[in-house]
């Protein structure tokens, strides 16, 4: 079941918009739709992960500066660490 969303656009990106449609041969409105689907799924994703990093907080689920910092330091070298947890 699909719904009707009006909004308005910036006049160069619709200009975008409409180029886009026509170069890929799809409607404005399907990649309008795909466009805000993907957004989103993206945005309950990171709500969701930062939800979780502050619950994790409240219990006391903590890694130190030091910890996270040596871990940094490692990426990409060959004895690369593992995350701490």
């Amino acid at each position: 079941m699909t719904e009707t969303l009006s909004i308005r656009l910036d006049a160069e990106v619709k200009k975008r918009l409409d180029a886009l449609a026509s170069r890929s041969k799809r409607s404005k409105s399907y990649l309008a739709s795909e466009a805000i689907a993907a957004y989103v799924e993206a945005e309950e994703w990171q709500l969701g992960e930062i939800l979780q990093g502050i619950d994790d907080l409240g219990r006391g689920h903590t890694v130190s500066h030091e910890k996270a910092a040596r871990w940094l330091r490692s990426w990409g070298k060959p004895a690369e660490g593992k995350a701490p947890r």
